[in-house]
């Protein structure tokens, strides 16, 4: 048997620890070996499977895309729909640090780590579906078009991540036990929190002004020249229903990783968000009405288009009245019930947009391989949150830092080991 310095011995128990959390390795195997972890196992283990025959075959081993039909579930939902949920990282950062709303403090840290995963899982996505992927850093370097849309997005997200990923280090820093490294981290955290304000405002509605640039492809009851405006002002609410539903898993799934601060706050949280929310989509309704009488489309409404916009139009007009009822009400439940259905209300809209009303004079195919992929990549998604939250103090406050938010004595962490 090998011996080493008592130093790389240190070093090792202290990796150990930080990635078994304190067990043995066939301790945590064990531990791994739950209905859960092996349903998703599964699931990753096909679409990797369907993933390596993308990249040894091309896309047309796994996707109907074409000239005509330039994306699908990749982009179409992967991308555009993933996106708008992502925004919370800034919407709760401009909350708490430029309008000092600390009552949402509790959720920061767990707002910025699902918008850092979303983002990152959105260029993922772009990745599988470009068709040479290694050519990604064209649009900002090589085709130097500013005056592109592309040009934007690209930039915007590529920076937007290194943002959240600096946002996302101080809770990582305190992990590790890196005291230094976490202190600098939170010196620059205004300045990142202004950062990805702009690049996330300018990243959403570049989105929608993609779209702009396909009069003739896309169905005019969705066409319209409001879009990069429509894009942001929805993301809002997409990001704080998103946050309502996964804090509300995260009380149910994982209450051992938060501590009795976070788990007392969230209904109350969850209220101010649902209020929020309300106003946000009165605003996006509003405007959504006002953009369908400026292109005077109203002639579409009586088509089965229009049928099916009008099903899109009436669940976002229920949904200001639905979380002012609720709210009112002090009812935390039908809130929660309220942002489920906006999350599906919002990722219609996108999915409208940019798979079922563009090029709707064509006919549609989606592979069903396509969707296996989807499936397994955001599974790997979901384990990555998991196992994030699981050893880092996203749902509770570190022991040695509780004082620089003020909490409580009762807000010192109650997480147990797990897997």
């Amino acid at each position: 048997m090998i011996k080493f310095p008592a130093w790389i011995n240190e070093y090792i128990d202290w990796i150990s620890d930080k990635l078994f959390m304190g067990l043995t390795i066939k301790e945590y195997m064990k531990r791994l070996l739950t209905p859960f972890n092996i349903i998703a196992g599964l699931i990753v283990f096909v679409g990797l499977y369907f993933l390596i025959q993308r990249y040894t075959q091309g896309l047309v081993a796994v996707t109907e895309a074409s000239n005509e039909l330039p994306w699908g579930l990749f982009l179409g939902i992967g991308l555009f729909t993933q996106v708008p949920y992502s925004s919370v990282g800034f919407v709760l950062g401009t909350a708490v640090y430029i309008f000092g709303l600390k009552k949402y403090h509790p959720v920061l840290k767990n707002a910025i780590l699902l918008g850092f995963l979303g983002y990152f899982f959105a260029v993922v996505f772009i990745l599988i579906d470009i068709g040479r992927p290694w050519r990604i850093y064209y649009p900002m370097v090589i085709s130097f078009g500013t005056n592109s849309v592309l040009f934007l997005v690209a930039w915007h997200v590529a920076l937007y991540n290194l943002v959240q990923a600096l946002e996302l280090a101080p809770p990582a820093f305190e992990w590790l036990g890196f005291k230094t490294l976490r202190r600098w981290a939170k010196i620059i955290t205004l300045a990142l929190v202004i950062s990805g304000i702009m690049l996330s405002t300018l990243h959403q509605s570049a989105l929608g002004a993609m779209f702009l640039l396909t009069p003739g492809k896309l169905h005019p009851l969705w066409y319209t020249s409001f879009l990069p405006w429509l894009f942001f002002v929805s993301c809002i609410p997409a990001g704080l229903a998103y946050l309502i539903v996964v804090s509300k898993l995260t009380q149910i799934f994982l209450k051992d990783k938060a501590d009795s601060h976070y788990l007392k706050s969230l209904d109350n949280i969850s209220l101010g968000l649902g209020k929020a929310s309300a106003l946000i989509l009165i605003t996006y309704v509003g405007l959504r009405l006002y953009s369908v009488a400026q292109e005077n489309v109203w002639q579409y409404l009586n088509t089965p288009y229009g049928h099916w916009f009008f099903v899109e139009f009436s669940l976002f007009a229920i949904l200001p009245f639905l979380f002012y009822y609720g709210v009112q009400r002090k009812n935390v439940g039908f809130v929660q019930l309220t942002a489920l259905l906006t999350i599906f209300t919002i990722a219609l809209n996108r999915v409208n947009t940019t798979l079922i009303a563009f090029n709707w004079q064509l006919p549609h195919h989606i592979y069903w391989k396509e969707g296996v992929v989807l499936i397994a990549v955001l599974t790997i998604q979901l384990l990555i949150y998991r196992w994030v939250v699981n050893r880092m103090p996203i749902l509770r406050e570190h022991p040695d830092y509780i004082s620089e938010v003020h909490l409580p004595s009762a807000g010192t962490s109650v997480a147990s080991k797990g897997s």
